[in-house]
């Protein structure tokens, strides 16, 4: 039986006409988001994760990181009340992430690094392996092995942003929220997003 492949690679001229997803950061945040890229939904509404099926905003709220579920539409109010950020490692929007190539998002990761090492958050959370993996391959010069990946934080040598005397920002790798992935269970990635809730209520309350 032939497998289906993906649907492949578009170039950007393909969603020229969809707007680009501005991001959502600020200075002293306790964690910025690094999603893949915007999709169709996101692009046109203006708000991240804004496909109804993306469970980002559902898995914030069970994980602490949020007080409630906030719908899309009030992404801004996310540094100011939650002390949280939002960005993504391709800014052009496309339908999937199959429509990127290998070669775009590594090309990114350095763009990335700068902006990380511009608003300085405490950490960063890597929401989907692909984003990880292209990551690692720029700053160890390497594909990661199998053996290498695991979800939630990583080592404390592998940050991301650093620039000057500042040492970067902790890196937490999550399952990627998208309602087409269905490797995990709910209740899994809950688990793995939860991990990251628990140390941000901690430094919620470390700070006052």
């Amino acid at each position: 039986k032939k497998s289906r492949s993906p649907s492949g690679y578009a170039p950007p001229s393909k969603y020229s006409h969809l707007p680009e997803l501005q991001d959502v950061l600020a200075p002293n945040l306790f964690c910025v988001f690094i999603g893949l890229n915007p999709g169709i939904t996101t692009a046109a509404s203006g708000h991240a994760y804004a496909h109804p099926s993306n469970l980002f905003w559902k898995l914030l709220f069970s994980s602490g990181l949020t007080s409630r579920r906030l719908h899309p539409s009030e992404d801004g109010t996310l540094p100011e009340k939650y002390g949280l950020g939002n960005t993504n490692i391709v800014s052009r929007p496309t339908r999937n992430g199959s429509e990127l190539s290998k070669g775009e998002m590594d090309g990114s990761v350095q763009v990335l690094e700068e902006k990380i090492g511009k608003w300085k958050p405490e950490a960063v959370c890597v929401v989907g392996k692909s984003i990880w993996e292209s990551i690692w391959r720029k700053q160890k010069g390497r594909a990661m092995r199998k053996e290498e990946f695991r979800y939630g934080w990583q080592e404390d040598e592998e940050r991301l942003g650093r620039c000057g005397e500042w040492e970067g920002a902790r890196v937490f790798v999550a399952c990627t929220t998208s309602g087409l992935a269905a490797t995990l269970s709910v209740a899994e990635k809950e688990r793995i997003w939860r991990e990251l809730g628990v140390w941000v209520e901690k430094r919620r309350e470390e700070r006052g």
